[in-house]
């Protein structure tokens, strides 16, 4: 604590007095002039530890009256998800079944913000782990005259990949929409479902540029015994949990 920046000091110190219910929900700071007392430094040092906790949601300001403790929204969870590892499962092998320019049908035209007349890419893959079929993956971006289609890029690439060529991946919004879903005769056939009471987690995920434009949409139907999620509602990260975080991203 003692080599950390003043105003990682201040930060580390209100985290601890959160965490441990010293300080409540509802409760005030101290004041602006109280911390530049007790860490002895300016009023611009203790504001950058004030920003930081609140950007990361340990408290909130009301102007006039000062900062105060944020009520945790349990609603909220952080989830981790990759299409090619999960907590029971990691793609060890794909097959790229096709990749094809397509006219969208009314429903893509409308999911992502095309219009008719606009072609789209479509790309689909099956994954797998040990030689078993384990996902059936569907890809749609729309398609941009002199773009090239790598094969062996896209056999590999996840859906945040397959876009950053024209865009940083700090400049990517994403979003996710998780459902279960019994598998239709194609499926079945591509993964190799001989048991009809098997269901499928199916992710769509749609990627969004800068301007909350639609950059594409993509559908992963996972085997039901091949896949589970991990998500975590909690400030305080302790080692448990960044253990847990740390297998996600392996």
């Amino acid at each position: 604590m003692m080599g950390l920046p003043i105003y990682l000091q201040i930060v580390e110190d209100i985290k601890e007095k959160i965490n441990s219910g010293e300080l409540k929900p509802g409760d005030p700071i101290y004041s602006e002039n109280t911390l530049c007392k007790n860490y002895n430094t300016s009023r611009m040092t203790v504001r950058k530890g004030l920003a930081i906790l609140a950007n990361e949601g340990y408290i909130y300001s009301i102007p006039g009256k000062g900062n105060f403790v944020q009520e945790p929204d349990s609603s909220i969870y952080t989830l981790y998800y990759d299409e090619m590892n999960n907590l029971i499962n990691s793609v060890d092998k794909t097959k790229l079944l096709e990749v094809n320019i397509i006219m969208p049908p009314y429903k893509l035209i409308d999911s992502l913000q095309i219009t008719k007349n606009k072609k789209v890419i479509m790309i689909r893959r099956l994954f797998y782990t040990d030689e078993e079929p384990v996902a059936y993956d569907v890809k749609y971006l729309p398609y941009y005259k002199g773009m090239p289609i790598v094969e062996k890029e896209i056999r590999y690439a996840t859906f945040p990949e397959m876009v950053s060529k024209n865009t940083s991946l700090f400049a990517i919004r994403k979003e996710l929409v998780i459902s279960v879903q019994m598998p239709d005769e194609e499926l079945s056939k591509y993964l190799n479902i001989y048991n009809a009471e098997l269901p499928l987690m199916v992710i769509e995920q749609k990627l969004y540029d800068m301007d909350n434009k639609p950059m594409g949409l993509g559908i992963t139907y996972f085997r039901g015994d091949y896949c589970k999620l991990y998500a975590e509602a909690s400030f305080f990260k302790d080692k448990a949990v960044q253990e847990n975080r740390n297998m996600m991203r392996q």
